[in-house]
């Protein structure tokens, strides 16, 4: 591949994603959306930083900062690694059934598959934490910002699981897939819930009857 996804303009990458073309996906597309969830995060802490009013809890908002930073850069390697993974797993598809190689080598393509998307879900998830304390403590100013984080990494980790669920449901190995379907299930049921009672608190927050 010869350039880096993300370093095409947003009209480019979404023209890209629109066209007929295997990469980007779903993944590079969840990826994305998590990034820019982990960017709003920053964003409100930035706007917190230097405000009296949040004085004590300056060193809490610079950690997010800084945690919510190294969150977006994972991410957005993640879209470029998620792509790459896709070529060995399309060759792999393409080599002749009664080749005595196939199975092994289709089985090592789609586990390595699942490789991006299950770390595009530990980093949302450390992504939605970061959501959370953020809404506590960060400027109320920007409380909206976070609902919107927090559901672009609801949606994101949503997106990314269904790109795991596709490779595991075809691995010979049962065992590894159980394990990894086992991983992605639990994220889903802590942080699913977690982003959506973080958004209604958001909500109800901000709205006036």
């Amino acid at each position: 591949m010869q350039e880096r996804l993300t370093q095409l303009s947003c009209d480019d990458f979404a023209s890209k994603l629109a066209a007929k073309e295997s990469v980007p996906g779903g993944g590079g597309a969840a990826a994305l959306a998590g990034a820019l969830g982990a960017a709003l995060g920053s964003m409100v802490g930035n706007f917190t930083i230097g405000k009296k009013k949040y004085a004590d809890v300056q060193d809490d908002i610079e950690r997010m900062c800084a945690s919510a930073e190294g969150i977006r850069i994972r991410l957005l390697d993640l879209v470029q690694k998620d792509a790459e993974a896709f070529e060995p797993l399309s060759r792999a598809y393409g080599i002749p059934k009664e080749d005595p190689m196939r199975a092994q080598v289709l089985e090592e393509a789609t586990l390595a598959a699942c490789q991006a998307p299950l770390e595009m879900m530990r980093a949302i998830c450390e992504a939605l934490d970061l959501l959370e304390e953020m809404g506590r403590k960060g400027s109320r100013m920007l409380l909206s910002d976070v609902g919107c984080g927090v559901y672009l990494c609801a949606a994101a980790l949503q997106a990314a699981s269904l790109n795991i669920f596709v490779n595991t449901a075809t691995l010979a190995n049962r065992e590894t897939a159980q394990r990894l379907d086992c991983e992605v299930d639990s994220m889903l049921a802590s942080y699913v819930p977690l982003a959506n009672d973080v958004a209604a608190r958001v909500e109800a927050a901000i709205r006036r009857d």
